[in-house]
């Protein structure tokens, strides 16, 4: 249904008494709310299914604590929702509470506003009041809505991917200042990096490499739905073993958190997004010792590795890089102030050797 079909006008959702300010309770069976499935599955807080699919995590004690909805407008449950949110320690409840009203519903961000004052149906409320659920157990609101932004263009995401992050679009900045015909994405996941190259080089084309076949599937999806799929392809490989050169350009944001710092992840990180994505080992650094050492095998000369890394990284991912002969060896750092990419250049052919 569009977002005009909550409307407080319609004349089934209403009684005659109804109080000012205020929705009518639709009619009860058998002195119980009717209606069953809300909108994509949702059943209520407790336990049910919401936006994207996946269990609530409400307890029946908690459930009985919140308000009966039915007789609320959209503004009251909004108003619910954040402060529910906010109880269970995530930082701007409203904001997340809008953006799951919008999922739920369909609609813009922009008609949140002119839809606050409606009478929603129950279904709708069942749907809502679920996906608040998801989101009050730290599930990562890009998997309860299904998708995430990055660098201009809309990314199917679940809990088989990394969700891609502002700070990741570094790396799509850095590549994007040199010319490239062939790009290799190391480590895939969704194919934020790799396909959101290749809309920007209408001429280029690209393979994403990932050890997950759930992953490759996501990737694969997305750049059906970005139109990419004639340009883009994807392949299982554990970093460079299924993989033949040569590319003018390797980007990858490997994992690189060290084993030590996994338990210090947040719920939202450390509990949906997949471990083989987020842990580099003991020091974070095992995925850019494989990096390094298998890409001046698939680097045309001249050719360039980008990649993202953590928060001190930068003089060991350094060293790693001048050790296998790279040169014009740059880090760039984040909006943060932070380290946030290394990049460097295969000597190109005709280059003499230093000395």
């Amino acid at each position: 249904p569009g977002p005009g079909q909550d409307r407080a006008g319609r004349g089934d959702r209403l009684r005659p008494s109804a109080a000012p300010g205020r929705c009518a309770r639709p009619p009860r069976a058998n002195g119980r709310r009717t209606g069953a499935n809300g909108a994509n599955g949702g059943v209520g807080m407790g336990g049910g299914k919401g936006v994207g699919g996946g269990e609530g995590m409400v307890t029946q004690r908690e459930i009985r604590t919140v308000p009966d909805p039915v007789g609320m407008r959209w503004r009251e449950l909004l108003r619910e929702a954040a402060r529910a949110l906010e109880q269970a320690g995530i930082e701007g409840g409203m904001r997340d509470a809008r953006r799951l009203l919008m999922a739920v519903l369909d609609i813009p961000a922009e008609r949140v506003a002119l839809i606050a004052d409606d009478c929603p149906q129950e279904e709708r409320i069942d749907a809502f009041h679920a996906a608040v659920a998801r989101r009050r157990a730290r599930e990562p609101l890009s998997h309860i809505v299904g998708h995430r932004a990055f660098y201009g263009h809309r990314f199917s995401v679940n809990a088989h991917v990394l969700d891609p992050r502002p700070e990741t679009e570094h790396v799509v900045e850095q590549a994007l200042e040199y010319p490239f015909r062939r790009v290799l994405d190391l480590g895939t996941g969704s194919g934020c990096i790799l396909l959101s190259l290749l809309c920007a080089r209408p001429f280029a084309h690209g393979v994403g490499a990932d050890l997950s076949l759930r992953a490759l599937e996501v990737a694969r999806g997305n750049a059906d739905a970005l139109g990419l799929s004639d340009r883009a392809r994807f392949v299982l490989s554990d970093w460079f073993a299924q993989l033949r050169g040569p590319f003018d350009l390797v980007v990858s944001n490997p994992p690189y958190i060290s084993r030590r710092d996994m338990a210090a992840l947040p719920p939202e990180v450390a509990q949906y997004e997949p471990e083989q994505a987020l842990c580099g080992g003991a020091d974070g650094l095992d995925a850019y010792r494989a990096i390094t050492a298998g890409a001046g095998r698939v680097l045309a000369p001249g050719g360039r590795l980008i990649v993202e890394i953590g928060r001190g990284q930068a003089p060991a991912v350094c060293a790693l890089f001048a050790a296998a002969g790279l040169e014009d060896i740059a880090v760039q750092r984040d909006l943060s102030g932070h380290d946030r990419v290394v990049s460097g250049r295969r000597r190109a052919a005709d280059a003499p050797a230093p000395a």
